[in-house]
C-alpha cells in the first residue's frame, strides 16, 4: 500500500478492484484544509480515462507489472494479435485497448507487453517507426517562403504532413509519440 501523495506519472495501482495507470497528477494544498491529489488515470482493462481526486493520506495498493517482449503478428479486423517471444503465447487486443497506436503497427514489429497476474494489459511500441508512402500529391515549391508541407497517406492508413520532396514509394520515419514526420529513410 502506498499513500496517494506518492502517485506519479506512470505509477500503476489498484483502487476499488480496478487496475489504473497514472497519466497526470497534481498536488493541491489549500490554506487550512488537507491536501487533495487530482489524477488523470487510465483503466488498464478497459482503456477508459478517468479523473480521480483523492484526499491526502488515502492509500492505494501499488502493483508491479510484468513486461515481456512480443512481436506484432496480424489483425483480423477486430483483434490485433501478438506473440510472446519467450513463451509463444499469442495475446490479442481490441482497438479500444490499443488506442492511438493502431496506425503505427507493422507486421513483425517488436513491442513490449505489460501484464498483471498473467493478464495482458498494455502495449508499448518503439518511439519511431518506418512506413512507406502509398499516396500523395506532387509537391510544387511555388512561391512558398519556408517550410511548405503536404499530407501523405502511409501504408497503415496514417496521414501525416511531410516536406514537399516526399514521393510515393518513399519510406519515412515517424515519431509515434507525436505522429510527426522525422526524416526520409
Amino acid at each position: 500500500m502506498i499513500e496517494v501523495n506518492a502517485l506519479r506519472k506512470g505509477t500503476t495501482f489498484t483502487h476499488e478492484g480496478e487496475l489504473f495507470k497514472v497519466l497526470e497528477f497534481t498536488h493541491n494544498k489549500t490554506g487550512r484544509g488537507s491536501a487533495t491529489i487530482r489524477t488523470k488515470v487510465v483503466n488498464l482493462r478497459t482503456g477508459a480515462i478517468y479523473e480521480k481526486t483523492f484526499n491526502g493520506g488515502e492509500r492505494v495498493e501499488d502493483i508491479s507489472l510484468d513486461h515481456t517482449k512480443a512481436e506484432y503478428l496480424y489483425s483480423d479486423g477486430e483483434l490485433y494479435h501478438f506473440m510472446d517471444k519467450e513463451t509463444y503465447d499469442q495475446p490479442a487486443f481490441s482497438a479500444d485497448i490499443l488506442g492511438d497506436i493502431v496506425p503505427y503497427l507493422v507486421e513483425g514489429m517488436e513491442v513490449k507487453i505489460s501484464s498483471y497476474n498473467g493478464e495482458a494489459l498494455d502495449i508499448e511500441i518503439p518511439t519511431t517507426v518506418e512506413l512507406e508512402v502509398v499516396e500523395t500529391e506532387p509537391g510544387f515549391a511555388g512561391d512558398t517562403a519556408q517550410g511548405a508541407t503536404k499530407p501523405v497517406t502511409l501504408s497503415t492508413g496514417l496521414v501525416v504532413n511531410t516536406p514537399l520532396f516526399v514521393n510515393v514509394g518513399d519510406v519515412i520515419r515517424i515519431d509515434t509519440r507525436t505522429g510527426q514526420y522525422l526524416t526520409r529513410v
